[in-house]
């Protein structure tokens, strides 16, 4: 019950750190309208790079119009997620050790990752959550075929499990900051991630692209974190290995970055030391 209790707060204080951030995004209209057509603009040439692709033929490493629809959907939803619960935040972290405004938060009494992971939310990337799936469902219908319960449980699991390998890869980069500082040469890094992402892991079933393919696979599975579940409908493939190897990735991923946060906070030194 205790514990009911507490996931039952934690859940009201993500309803508290969401109204702050929308009071805040409210301040500087402006801003936040400039912000929404950005990520407007970064949609059509998604779309017609899309277009460009499947101008004359019917498809590319094994996935055809629809299907490639249904993959840029779930990139661009997993990819909204990301960009609303998480990466302000994380981008910030390093200001806030070089700052000693980290000393404040980690006097609060709540568990130190939840709040540094979650404690602002940028709502003008709210649009990609809802236009990633309509994409979706264009996809989806464009194909033709019915989708199960069954598989559209299976693509759910695996997409959460995508945004926890993504989440966990940011954690660990922003845990840096503890002993570097400054990491923003690290955090290019998740762009170098995101972009690894953005394409389905078929394009690297060449010859000269197998070091890449087994990097991205096996040691950071950049690969897998959208391709595997968008595979699930877009593809109709169920791969039991590379369902399972995905799952195990996520818990692997979600520990170790918990672990190396927890190490990045035991040696943190606060301003006032």
């Amino acid at each position: 019950m205790a514990l009911k209790r507490s996931f039952a707060s934690y859940l009201r204080l993500v309803a508290v750190f969401a109204r702050f951030s929308l009071t805040r995004e409210m301040a500087f209209r402006g801003n936040f309208v400039m912000k929404v057509l950005l990520e407007l603009v970064w949609l059509g040439i998604l779309l017609v790079f899309y277009r460009t692709l499947f101008r004359g033929v019917d498809s590319i490493a094994g996935w055809d119009s629809a299907s490639f629809l249904f993959f840029l959907g779930c990139y661009y939803t997993l990819e909204g997620v990301v960009e609303t619960l998480f990466l302000e935040n994380f981008v910030e972290f390093s200001d806030l050790v070089r700052t000693g405004n980290l000393d404040l938060h980690l006097l609060k009494p709540i568990d130190e990752q939840f709040l540094l992971s979650i404690r602002l939310i940028d709502w003008s990337t709210v649009p990609k959550l809802f236009i990633g799936s309509g994409m979706m469902g264009v996809a989806v219908f464009q194909m033709g075929h019915p989708v199960s319960g069954w598989t559209l449980a299976l693509f759910a699991a695996l997409f959460v499990a995508g945004v926890s390998m993504a989440y966990s890869f940011l954690l660990i980069l922003s845990s840096t900051a503890i002993w570097m500082v400054r990491n923003q040469s690290l955090m290019e890094l998740w762009w170098l991630f995101s972009t690894l992402m953005r394409y389905p892991r078929d394009i690297y079933d060449v010859a000269w692209a197998w070091p890449v393919r087994m990097v991205f696979t096996f040691v950071l599975p950049a690969l897998l974190v959208v391709s595997v579940p968008a595979e699930i409908v877009g593809k109709a493939i169920l791969d039991p290995w590379w369902i399972c190897w995905m799952l195990v990735s996520a818990i692997i991923s979600l520990s170790g970055s918990r672990r190396i946060f927890i190490g990045s906070i035991a040696s943190y030194r606060s301003a006032s030391s």
